[in-house]
């Protein structure tokens, strides 16, 4: 059975080449549904797409007849699975979801996977320990709103300024 979970990541978008970076998915958090995707649970799914030459689908709304781009780098760090990839604006979907994240309208990310291991913890949580990543979609309503699309632009350069003035928020904040 086919899952989806869904997650605000910080992102860089520009358009022609629409390029789009974040976390599709944070370790530790739990989402909305009580679910918690714990450290290493894409290793052994990113392992085997690398080895056959596979991909993950980037998907509009998790909708299979929609594929909107291309993921072209998915890897899992310390923090998350992180993935860069690109909208097809020569596709109508693509070139939409361009024009509503660079207009701040949709800023969600969403993975779609089927469960391979997973436990119940103590507090009625499923940790999920592995699993089988299908999709990385764009959505309107993310289940884990931790992060957000924030770096919108044409040009790679002002994507350059709205990183600088995402950290100038941060040290405010600090």
């Amino acid at each position: 059975m086919l899952e989806r979970k869904f997650h605000r990541p910080d992102a860089g978008l520009r358009t022609d080449g629409a390029e789009i970076s974040g976390y599709a998915s944070v370790f530790g958090l739990v989402d909305r549904g009580g679910d918690v995707v714990a450290k290493g649970a894409y290793t052994a799914c990113l392992e085997r797409l690398m080895a056959k030459g596979g991909s993950v689908r980037m998907l509009w709304q998790h909708d299979p007849n929609q594929p909107i781009g291309v993921w072209d780098e998915l890897r899992e760090d310390d923090h998350g699975l992180w993935v860069k990839g690109r909208l097809l604006e020569s596709v109508d979907k693509g070139r939409e979801a361009a024009a509503l994240v660079q207009a701040g309208a949709l800023d969600g990310l969403s993975i779609g996977y089927r469960t391979v291991r997973a436990a119940k913890d103590g507090k009625g949580r499923r940790i999920l320990h592995e699993v089988d990543l299908w999709e990385v979609s764009l959505v309107t309503f993310p289940m884990l709103p931790d992060a957000t699309v924030q770096a919108k632009s044409h040009d790679p350069a002002d994507a350059f300024v709205q990183a600088l003035r995402r950290a100038g928020q941060l040290l405010t904040q600090a």
